[in-house]
């Protein structure tokens, strides 16, 4: 859910016609460096909010998400698991590109993400005034939600709840599929080339686990 992102201040819009959008998953220290921009231009920037409250300590324990329109990082979101349920939270859209739709792609992978790693449940808190828009994705305000108000801006609990794919992570998952790399869990990974390997020569053993 968007902690504060704010969708009516559009700023200068830039030509987006027949750019792609895409969105990936954060993997290095760069990637890293273009969620902290967007998000320095969007809460801190445009929303006035202080440095430790932004950078929360939370974002090297959290999937983070990448919005592309062509080859520019433009948006953002975090999620984060606990027991039962996942969190969205920290989503930011540079203002020049909140008239493209990566807002909505970035939404729509975060949940499909989720549910793909077998969370039924995405739990968040949307900014007062985005309750329709998050109403738009099938979040319903939360029955016992409780007002909330941090940064200056007053939230509610919102919720998500679908039935899990087919293709869902469990158990029962191969578990080469559970060390592949995190979002990209149908593509063969690196570690798979090393089965061929053979260690039968080996005298030496490391205490490890994967």
């Amino acid at each position: 859910m968007p902690d504060g992102q704010t969708f009516e201040k559009q700023g200068t819009p830039v030509p987006t016609t027949a750019k792609p959008l895409t969105v990936k998953i954060a993997r290095t220290m760069e990637d890293m460096m273009r969620v902290a921009v967007i998000r320095a231009a969007v809460y801190m920037a445009e929303q006035d909010c202080p440095y430790e409250e932004e950078f929360d300590g939370n974002d090297f324990c959290a999937t983070h998400l990448i919005g592309y329109v062509g080859d520019e990082p433009v948006a953002c979101m975090r999620l984060r698991f606990f027991g039962g349920f996942a969190k969205m939270e920290r989503m930011a859209v540079r203002p020049q590109y909140r008239k493209s739709k990566i807002a909505f792609k970035t939404i729509r992978e975060g949940i499909k993400y989720c549910n793909r790693k077998g969370f039924e449940t995405i739990y968040g808190h949307a900014r007062d005034e985005l309750i329709p828009l998050w109403k738009m994705f099938g979040f319903e305000v939360l029955e016992t939600s409780r007002h909330l108000v941090f940064s200056e801006y007053s939230y509610t609990e919102m919720v998500n709840i679908n039935p899990l794919p087919d293709n869902a992570l469990t158990l029962e998952s191969d578990p080469y599929q559970l060390i592949r790399p995190e979002g990209d869990w149908d593509r063969e990974g690196i570690l798979e080339d090393s089965v061929a390997r053979s260690t039968a020569a080996s005298t030496h053993y490391a205490v490890a686990a994967e």
